[in-house]
């Protein structure tokens, strides 16, 4: 019997994979907008209950292809340790062709380029990244931990392991103050890196969150209805990437949803969303 530690948190192309709980808690569970983790304090398990849990999850389905470790950011696990439980996994599910999970950029930067490669080689060959903005004063306002330099510097180190990164982006994140700086600013980290996937999601500052959100960002405006959606404009037109990213907006935070593939589909998407703004159907409170 698996005895998952809830919340559980998976993206959703995670959704009809094995799912295995390497730590419980996020790693870092400062980012002021984010609520998943915060009930849960950060704990590394036992690897050895992981191999117990495994060998259960092997038995019932053995011919998975696919796992996701949770909970929110396993590259704090020291490298060794990750090894290890890359190898059992391999040896569990002998169809296994990829693991992934989510990743931070103080967590990458804390491995070598070795290590991150060694990884790679035991199949870690997908990481979910959340870029959030690229703006240096909004990621100091969301307590991010982190400067955009260092985002980049991060995407870039991952991608030479030879991992596929998924990326996100927060659209109303930097509210009515920082809108301009935030679609800049981000597409400028965007088109620094070699990332693979890109969602953009609408800002939800859940209840639970408010209080510390607005702590930090004091002079906090959000942006509403067709005010996101010309931000999302304004980041797509920015957007000249150095590889091709498959684009998705269609989380279920999103008023508009889009997908294509930039930059071939540049054109498309925009044209999408100016027929959306001159509908006017998306001015909602």
């Amino acid at each position: 019997m698996i005895h998952y530690s809830y919340p559980l948190y998976r993206p959703p192309a995670e959704a009809d994979n094995i799912i295995i709980q390497a730590t419980y808690g996020c790693s870092y569970n400062n980012c002021s907008f984010c609520s998943m983790y915060k009930d849960k304090k950060y704990q590394v398990r036992d690897i050895n209950d992981i191999f117990k849990e495994i060998d259960i999850l092997a038995s019932h389905y053995p011919n998975a292809n696919k796992v996701f470790l949770a909970d929110g950011d396993v590259l704090g696990l020291n490298a060794e340790y990750l090894i290890q439980l890359l190898k059992y996994l391999k040896q569990a599910f002998i169809k296994l062709t990829r693991v992934s999970t989510y990743a931070s950029a103080q967590n990458i930067l804390s491995k070598t380029q070795e290590e991150l490669e060694l990884l790679y080689k035991n199949n870690l060959t997908l990481i979910y990244f959340g870029i959030e903005s690229g703006n240096d004063v909004i990621l100091k306002k969301i307590t991010k931990g982190v400067t955009s330099n260092q985002i980049i510097d991060a995407l870039n180190k991952a991608s030479l392991s030879g991992m596929k990164i998924s990326a996100t982006v927060i659209l109303g994140i930097g509210g009515v103050q920082y809108s301009n700086e935030h679609t800049r600013d981000t597409a400028k980290v965007i088109n620094a890196t070699t990332i693979n996937y890109l969602s953009t999601l609408q800002l939800v500052i859940e209840q639970g969150a408010k209080e510390n959100f607005y702590k930090y960002f004091t002079d906090f405006t959000p942006l509403r209805g067709s005010h996101l959606i010309a931000e999302q404009k304004n980041f797509i037109e920015l957007l000249n990437p150095i590889n091709k990213i498959i684009f998705r907006s269609n989380h279920v935070s999103n008023a508009l949803h889009l997908s294509g593939v930039i930059p071939k589909d540049k054109g498309m998407l925009l044209r999408e969303i100016e027929l959306a703004l001159d509908r006017g159907e998306l001015e909602y409170e």
